[in-house]
């Protein structure tokens, strides 16, 4: 229902070169490929000629990554590989050494390694065959954390609990339940903030403190809710929708339209011409409604039977909440999604 607030994973990404493709890598079309592996050799102390270097057993790709809260420096995470240029597939590549940076510029973690794709590209001039997107790849435990995240829990005192759904009667228990528990130390701020404070018996233990208040039962709140899919027909309603007292008119009307093509023959030797007349008739028939009167009720499964003893089908049933709620005789919010 909450988490501790500032407790969330970093985003962080790089740009690097992948080498070793057999032939899938970028053209000589994506300069800034070329460029990279210039300005790379370069660093090493080898000089090439830009114009004469073939790249297409290099891709330049771009690696991103989350590091979690807490990690330490010398900690493995995964990155995830993407191909920028015009790379066929970066199956069988290696990410040589790459840095990744956060949105404040700085260095968390380097990131190296063979890259899994999990799917191939092949073909020739005719046909092609693709399994799964081979430009964009895995290296698990790929990158090495450099800096951790500097983050204490209750460093003035006190921490705040972020609700994950904000609603007021969820904050207002929640705070109730820790005050029951261990004194008048917290409060509801807001529907989606409760501010706690370390007692003092947890001053050197606030991981054993916040892992109690995660073992207090909380009934959180709920709200009556239909979500309804339009597309594809599917209906979810809480379980504490209800509805007053209405009355639910169900049946159709089909009209048939038919056309036919008479044909006008003239008599013989009068020098008259075959005409075609289209003629069409209108047939209407009004099938048989359903009325049917629905209690008052607080059970989703009496709205749910009743509507179905009606023989609304799913798609009817749509239709027939939305007209209860332009009554007012639901008593839920409705979602379209």
């Amino acid at each position: 229902m909450a988490k501790v607030q500032g407790v969330r994973a970093n985003q962080l990404v790089g740009y690097g070169l992948v080498f070793g493709l057999a032939g899938t890598g970028d053209s000589n079309k994506s300069v800034n490929t070329i460029q990279s592996v210039v300005n790379m050799l370069r660093s090493f102390g080898v000089l090439v000629d830009q114009t004469k270097l073939q790249s297409k057993n290099v891709a330049a790709v771009m690696i991103s990554s989350k590091l979690p809260a807490f990690v330490k420096s010398g900690d493995t995470i995964d990155v995830t590989v993407s191909s920028m240029g015009d790379a066929k597939s970066l199956a069988g590549g290696t990410l040589i050494q790459t840095p990744l940076r956060a949105a404040n510029g700085n260095v968390y973690a380097v990131a190296q390694g063979p890259v899994t794709t999990g799917g191939f590209a092949a073909g020739g001039t005719g046909a092609n065959v693709q399994k799964n997107f081979p430009t964009v790849g895995l290296i698990t435990n790929g990158a090495i954390v450099e800096r951790d995240v500097p983050f204490q829990i209750g460093a003035n005192g006190q921490f705040n609990l972020a609700l994950n759904r904000p609603d007021f009667t969820t904050a207002t228990r929640i705070a109730e339940a820790i005050t029951q528990r261990f004194g008048t130390i917290a409060t509801a701020r807001d529907p989606g903030t409760v501010t706690v404070s370390v007692p003092a018996m947890f001053g050197q233990d606030v991981v054993g403190f916040v892992a109690a208040i995660e073992e207090l039962r909380i009934r959180p709140d709920e709200v009556a809710r239909v979500v309804i899919n339009e597309r594809t027909g599917t209906i979810v309603m809480g379980s504490n929708v209800s509805i007053d007292e209405v009355a639910v008119a169900q049946g159709g009307l089909t009209v048939k339209i038919t056309k036919t093509r008479e044909v006008s023959q003239p008599l013989p030797f009068s020098q008259g011409r075959t005409v075609t007349t289209p003629r069409q008739s209108v047939n209407a028939q009004e099938g048989n409604g359903n009325l049917l009167v629905l209690p008052s009720t607080a059970s989703v499964g009496d709205v749910v039977a009743a509507l179905n003893s009606v023989g609304a089908t799913p798609r009817d049933i749509i239709t027939i909440l939305q007209a209860m709620k332009a009554a007012g005789a639901l008593h839920a919010e409705m979602e379209l999604i």
